[in-house]
């Protein structure tokens, strides 16, 4: 059974496309593009560049995945696009691929991207992570497992968003934001911890408990960042979540939202 396309579309015969694939009206599908089976394309849909997806994505009209990077350092380099599986791409999605050769923007699994979201060169995308509408993340931007970003926020380049976080709608995001905590505001500042989220995935009370006191320590103990780590590692040091959250202070570039 051949993949489902719709007589308006224009689909390159180079394009790899799984036989369980569909394509909406007046879809465009470039030669390097690879769409695993089960895969979803929308009504005028623009997918290009090295573009592969994996299994079962949908996209919905409008998006425009897989185009150059808005980078005025992009000179035509050979750089590529790599989705995974389950995922959802609302309206007017864009995506665009790496900027210098052999690179790649990277998309991992179950994630929702809603309408109007800009993810830019380079980004790196983990699992189970939300995007609401009009999130806008510059190059080089990562966003780790689970974590939930609240709509129309933009994302300064470099910065690194931690598994398990909570972004309100309408901050404006220059540094990097620790796993499993709630931010909100502009300037943003940390309001605790994500225990809602953190619950609703599982994590135990004693868990729970273990990650209040780093917190406690980083935001509200009076100590400087080092000083917390190190009665943080001193107190904590068996726990795996306190070991994520203190490996991940310790590796930020861009310092972490205060």
């Amino acid at each position: 059974m051949p993949p489902d396309i719709h007589d308006t579309a224009i689909v390159d015969p180079r394009a790899r496309l799984a036989d369980t694939v569909s394509i909406g009206p007046y879809s465009i599908i470039g030669g390097d593009v690879e769409i695993e089976e089960g895969c979803s394309i929308g009504s005028s849909v623009r997918i290009e560049g090295r573009t592969r997806f994996g299994k079962n994505n949908k996209v919905f009209h409008g998006a425009a995945i897989g185009s150059i990077p808005q980078d005025l350092k992009y000179k035509g380099a050979d750089s590529l696009l790599e989705i995974g599986d389950d995922n959802v791409f609302r309206e007017f999605v864009t995506i665009n691929t790496a900027t210098d050769e052999g690179e790649s923007t990277l998309i991992g699994s179950g994630n929702l991207l809603m309408a109007y979201v800009h993810v830019a060169h380079n980004c790196v995308i983990g699992d189970n992570v939300i995007l609401a509408n009009s999130v806008n993340l510059a190059g080089h931007v990562t966003v780790e497992d689970y974590a939930i970003v609240g709509g129309v926020v933009p994302v300064h380049q470099f910065v690194t968003i931690g598994s398990h976080s909570f972004i309100g709608g309408g901050s404006r995001i220059p540094k990097d934001i620790p796993p499993y905590v709630k931010v909100a505001g502009n300037p943003p500042r940390v309001g605790g911890i994500n225990s809602v989220g953190l619950r609703r995935r599982g994590f135990t009370n004693e868990q729970l408990s273990r990650i209040k006191t780093a917190y406690r320590y980083i935001y509200r103990s009076g100590l400087n960042v080092a000083q917390a780590i190190e009665k943080i590692e001193s107190e904590l040091s068996d726990s795996p979540e306190v070991k994520t959250l203190v490996e991940f202070i310790r590796s930020s570039k861009r310092g972490i939202t205060k």
